[in-house]
């Protein structure tokens, strides 16, 4: 912890890391600082995402997820995947209220426009 004087200013960052001039670089480039993918989505005003992937019984277990602004888009997106013979779950992001999830039993119910 730095210690000052009383009446004097807190010191600036250049000077804390003075014995160290590169320890700034690091702190600007570690993981704390950068923007990771997945919260700038949802900094957008997405509150719906649709999970999928190749069917369960294919060698590769591989998800994805997709995130949305809008009911209707995640609807879409998920009759898209269904008609690849893939399967999805749905379902709203939190801290959107009402909470709401679709599983893959109820996924073709609930993106049916008709």
């Amino acid at each position: 912890m730095l210690r000052r004087k009383p009446g004097t200013a807190y010191p600036s960052l250049p000077d804390v890391t003075s014995r160290n001039p590169h320890a700034l670089q690091r702190r600007l480039r570690s993981e704390t600082f950068l923007r990771h993918s997945r919260y700038v989505s949802m900094k957008n005003g997405d509150i719906w995402y649709v999970t999928f992937g190749p069917d369960e019984t294919a060698e590769s277990m591989s998800r994805s997820t997709r995130t949305f602004k809008s009911e209707i888009d995640a609807k879409l997106f998920a009759m898209q995947i269904l008609s690849k013979g893939w399967s999805a779950s749905a379902g709203t992001l939190n801290p959107h209220q009402p909470k709401q999830v679709v599983g893959p039993a109820q996924i073709e119910r609930w993106a049916d426009p008709g």
